[in-house]
């Protein structure tokens, strides 16, 4: 929560909300119907955002979108480029997180930027 708070602070985008930690499900669910653009990882709330039609990007670590992708036309898929990605595993097995680590902040304002473009210009909804 606090690295989250970190990120959206240094963002300086005018209109992010973080919502790490609040609420409930159906409290998120609501949210993210009403979401202009949402930025996720490979998780639940992603494939609701998907199930939603909402614009999104997704951050793989770990896991694949080859395996589960957001259903979506509307969506962005950042993933790592490092030899042991996939692996699957909850905690880096060598310790060195190099699937998270690979994926540069850089590269994800580029896609929040790029569909947030597509959205402004009327061609994702």
């Amino acid at each position: 929560k606090d690295i989250a708070n970190q990120i959206a602070r240094g963002t300086q985008k005018p209109g992010l909300w973080n919502a790490v930690g609040r609420g409930s499900l159906g409290d998120a669910i609501r949210v993210l119907s009403q979401a202009t653009l949402v930025l996720t990882n490979d998780s639940g709330l992603m494939h609701i955002s998907a199930a939603l039609g909402r614009p999104l990007v997704a951050v793989y670590g770990a896991s694949s979108p080859q395996f589960t992708p957001p259903l979506n036309e509307a969506s962005r898929i950042l993933t790592p480029h490092v030899l042991c990605h996939p692996c699957f595993k909850r905690t880096c097995p060598l310790e060195h997180h190099a699937c998270m680590r690979s994926i540069r902040p850089e590269q994800v304002v580029s896609a929040l930027d790029g569909l947030w473009q597509n959205i402004t210009a009327g061609s994702v909804s």
